[in-house]
């Protein structure tokens, strides 16, 4: 299910990452990370408690990661609207993990990055609209075949 929600997301983690701008182009974000392997990271506690505690400034920041916590007013502000698509499917997956599995770190991130709680009315939104349509689709009618017990 939590595959599906594949929507624009506005706060990520991850996403700070892969934030760092090209002096090529200023309107997009670079995408030099996008190949970076989000289910790696999120498994790695190590990692992901050193990336929540550089954006919460509680510890170092690495060059990257620096990078990434300067550009997330941007990001947030803006919609990802300088994101690739593939920046926005590591964002989101980043963030529903935060949000459904590690709310302490979430509440704290939100409070400081965006804390009127937009991102996550959002994916609350999101989440809900679709398992209506998977429950819609699942008592749905397929046909004869279903109707005989076939």
């Amino acid at each position: 299910m939590k595959a599906l929600l594949s929507y624009v997301a506005v706060f990520g983690l991850l996403l700070l990452l892969l934030l760092t701008t090209s002096g090529a182009e200023e309107s997009k974000y670079t995408t030099k990370y996008d190949d970076l392997d989000i289910d790696s990271i999120i498994k790695n506690e190590r990692l992901l408690n050193s990336y929540v505690g550089c954006l919460l400034d509680r510890k170092p920041c690495t060059p990257d990661a620096t990078e990434l916590k300067a550009n997330l007013p941007d990001a947030l502000a803006n919609e990802c609207s300088r994101c690739s698509e593939r920046q926005r499917q590591i964002s989101d997956k980043l963030s529903h993990h935060l949000i459904d599995h590690r709310p302490e770190d979430w509440q704290q991130l939100e409070a400081k990055y965006d804390p009127t709680g937009t991102y996550r009315r959002v994916y609350l939104s999101d989440r809900q609209r679709l398992k209506a349509a998977v429950a819609t689709t699942d008592n749905t009618d397929v046909g004869p075949a279903a109707a005989s017990g076939a």
